[in-house]
């Protein structure tokens, strides 16, 4: 099968097993890849309501038919899981070079049940895979436990958790070669909760394409168009942090845990050009890439003194800059590195942190609650030791270690409307306020409020515009709610195939459709065409909406939090907010969803989801 290796790997690590097992050309065809294949075989042979951390709950790691061909932006893959921290459907993606290398070793994917008595560590070598004893890193975190696995083999490719896996941090995430993180969600927990330290893999199998001198002629065309693209050039020189400062000017930047809305002070310190001028040492790209959009720091002097290795995105850029009011940005590369050391998610941690902050101004928690730590805004040398203590779940960090809305009900009375969450996943750092697109984007993404699954961001700021595939204007006022539903629909169809084909979003913002569209079918063969795409689109997000249906989610649960439908009295986005009735009425007519929030059955049949279709229906 050109495009996929044919074979997957199912480890029960209960029983010690390592097995392999295959899926037909028509699921594929039906479901590409990644999270969207993932969610396939998890609504068909697994428990859906299995608690997070139990046993039986399944760990995915799925790549596409486009990982390993060597297509520019090729590089990720997917990891999926009911999730720790929403209770819901779980899924987070990675780039870096593990995917393309589980590849070569022979499989398209892993699912891994059960759970050891004792730590270990999962390897795959060109086809074979073996469970081994991980006791001497249990313990270590990333950094240091991904360099005593290299030191074995440096061509090992390597997954790993750290100590907030372990300790079952509700947002622990996972690394691929202390680098690139599968962040949202908690799926590190579920790993560290099946006593799975690490997954090493290397391989030398070269998949097959389907038509070689068409791909040759496709990857041509790509990089040129990646050459040609200011996008992919502004990422290269500055990283995703070029975006602070013209977020600061339309209202994207959240600040002070989403109650301010123009600093130009703090962005001017946290953008990209300055991260340029003053820490970074060099670019890094994931495997398959020419744009080269990761940085690589070091901070050489002061307190926040720290070793080359890699640098925030613009995402934890706010999350330990802006949202705690924090203009350090050598303070943002610490907490960063902390974060990555630990293995958690930098928006999950630095927004609970933000909730903290914002609870102690309000007298909500004081000393005596925060373990004597000072929880002012800004106060970086708190937060360095709130991440310790959230890591190993010590003392206040217990509570934080579940997560800003968790942690918020456990206090009780108005501390959850400091808490700034979708489903229990907290906010990217895009304010829908400027951009109410994401607004619903946010309700309606089914691992909790998300900017990577779907392209709203993209055509809502008048990144792409796509006129190949949507019959829609190219210019949106982002301060509206009007229209909006439908753009999010073409967003997340189009846009959720960055998780199943697998491809960086980066890139295919870069891209033209046309040219993802002829590298996919050079590959594989299938022939799609741009419907064909959609369709799949739309089938994998009805399939993950209808597994969070089956988990309890319904309308009450596509809401935005109180702090996003309070106007703003400064800054670009001051005195917008979104229609959440509007936005969520339309979406769903244009979705075909019920009141309820449930796909309808003609949807169901219509998209070929059956087995869907009876579980919801049938099986009450």
């Amino acid at each position: 099968m050109n495009g996929y290796t044919g074979k997957f790997l199912d480890i029960d690590l209960t029983q010690g097993s390592c097995k392999d097992f295959t899926l037909d050309a028509a699921r594929l065809k039906k479901f590409i890849g990644g999270s969207s294949l993932a969610a396939s075989l998890y609504l068909e042979r697994y428990n859906l309501h299995a608690d997070p951390l139990a046993p039986e709950n399944p760990l995915m790691i799925i790549n596409g038919p486009l990982v390993g061909s060597g297509f520019p932006g090729s590089s990720r893959f997917a990891v999926a899981a009911k999730s720790p921290q929403t209770g819901i459907w779980g899924e987070a993606a990675c780039g870096g070079n593990f995917g393309p290398e589980l590849k070569k070793a022979g499989f398209d994917g892993i699912i891994i049940t059960g759970a050891s008595s004792s730590p270990v560590v999962l390897s795959i070598i060109n086809g074979e895979a073996k469970i081994s004893s991980a006791e001497n890193l249990w313990g270590r975190d990333i950094y240091d436990v991904t360099d005593v696995l290299k030191k074995e083999d440096k061509g090992w490719k390597v997954l790993a958790i750290g100590p907030a896996g372990e300790n079952l941090v509700k947002y622990a995430a996972i690394a691929n070669d202390k680098a690139h993180f599968i962040g949202r969600t908690g799926l590190g927990a579920v790993m560290g909760s099946k006593k799975l330290k690490a997954v090493i893999v290397r391989g030398n199998q070269s998949p097959g394409k389907a038509d070689e001198q068409k791909y040759k002629e496709i990857f041509k065309a790509a990089v040129q168009e990646i050459k040609e693209s200011a996008f992919a050039e502004s990422l290269h020189l500055m990283g995703s942090d070029a975006a602070m400062d013209l977020g600061m000017m339309t209202g994207d930047v959240p600040v002070k845990n989403w109650t301010s809305g123009g600093d130009f002070e703090l962005s001017s310190k946290l953008s990209g050009p300055t991260m340029r001028e003053t820490y970074l040492t060099r670019a890094h790209a994931c495997a398959n890439c020419p744009v080269a959009c990761k940085r690589v720091v070091a901070v050489k002097d002061g307190p926040c003194l720290t070793e080359e290795g890699p640098g925030p995105e613009y995402e934890t850029c706010c999350t330990f800059g802006t949202l705690i009011m924090n203009y350090d940005l050598a303070a943002v590369i610490k907490a960063n590195e902390l974060c990555n050391r630990y293995g958690m998610d930098t928006i999950s941690a630095g927004a609970t942190i933000a909730m903290a902050m914002e609870l102690y101004e309000k007298g909500i928690v004081n000393r005596q609650k925060t373990d004597n730590l000072e929880l002012t805004w800004g106060n970086m040398d708190a937060v360095f030791a709130l991440l310790k203590k959230i890591a190993y779940r010590e003392g206040w960090g217990d509570m934080l270690a579940e997560g800003s809305a968790a942690a918020a009900r456990k206090l009780g009375g108005s501390a959850i409307d400091s808490a700034v969450h979708v489903k229990g996943l907290e906010l990217p750092m895009h304010d829908p306020r400027g951009f109410h697109g994401m607004g619903l984007a946010y309700m309606m993404s089914n691992r909790g409020a998300c900017h990577l699954q779907h392209a709203a961001m993209g055509m809502e700021q008048g990144m792409v515009s796509w006129p190949q595939l949507f019959a829609m204007k190219e210019d949106y006022d982002g301060k509206t709610s009007e229209g909006k539903a439908l753009l999010v629909f073409n967003a997340e169809n189009y846009g959720i195939l960055g998780n199943s084909l697998s491809i960086c979003h980066y890139l295919m913002y870069c891209l033209k459709p046309e040219t993802v569209r002829d590298a996919f079918n050079a590959v594989t063969g299938f022939n799609f065409e741009f419907q064909d795409f959609l369709l799949c689109g739309a089938r994998d997000w009805t399939l993950k909406r209808g597994i969070n249906n089956l988990l309890g989610v319904s309308v009450k649960d596509d809401v935005l939090p109180k702090k996003i439908l309070t106007p703003l009295t400064d800054g670009a986005a001051s005195g917008s907010v979104p229609d959440m009735e509007l936005l969520r009425n339309e979406y769903y007519a244009i979705r075909g969803l019920t009141a309820e929030g449930i796909p309808k059955e003609e949807k169901l049949r219509e998209l070929g989801l059956e087995e869907l279709r009876r579980k919801l229906y049938e099986n009450k």
